[in-house]
């Protein structure tokens, strides 16, 4: 893996502020809600396979699965988007990428996705959907107008909130456009390649 010394120490830091956030029940709300760090690699690993990856971030808090993102596409000249409408988060983003010195390779568009979303103009190779788990379905619905052909949607915590999220990995399995899997990694992953 090619992420630099920089980048390492800010996901150091942000594993260490979200442990400490949920030792100390901080309500969801105000916590990071961040993946874990083996999320963290296999983000990488999609992204840094795909020479000069656009990646769209759907829900980047402040920042942890974007260093990964951006630190995978940064080499071969791709490009992370993050949207994000929490301001205080939305701050955090802005320092947390810039500290680790990124921040030429991920952009922040701060506000309500459902607002900002059909607004670009661009076309992504990979999106990465961590948002609230009511507003999966209409989110990927929205982002997959803007996917290039054989673009990878992977959307988190299907198994940790499948509750709310199992019609969604339903959805996207029965979806004849699609090949999709449950990846049981952490919190759940579904990950979806849309057909060319």
């Amino acid at each position: 893996m090619t992420l630099s010394s920089a980048a390492q120490r800010v996901l150091k830091r942000l594993e260490r502020e979200d442990a400490e956030e949920r030792r100390l029940g901080k309500p969801r709300e105000e916590r990071a809600r961040q993946v874990a760090p083996t999320t963290g690699r296999f983000l990488y690993a999609l992204a840094a396979s795909r020479q000069g990856c656009k990646v769209l971030e759907i829900g980047g808090s402040r920042g942890y699965s974007t260093i990964w993102l951006a630190s995978a596409v940064a080499p071969g000249g791709g490009a992370v988007v993050s949207l994000e409408h929490d301001p205080s988060k939305a701050a955090a983003w802005r320092a947390n990428v810039a500290e680790a010195g990124l921040g030429a390779h991920a952009e922040l568009i701060e506000g309500d996705a459902f607002t900002t979303l059909p607004t670009f103009d661009a076309r992504f190779d990979l999106c990465f959907l961590d948002a609230e788990k009511e507003d999966y379905e209409r989110l990927f619905t929205l982002a997959r107008e803007k996917l290039a052909p054989a673009a990878l949607v992977v959307a988190d915590n299907v198994l940790s909130h499948a509750k709310d999220l199992a019609a969604y990995s339903r959805a996207r399995q029965s979806d004849a456009t699609l090949v999709s899997v449950t990846i049981p990694l952490d919190r759940g992953l579904e990950l979806s390649l849309l057909r060319s």
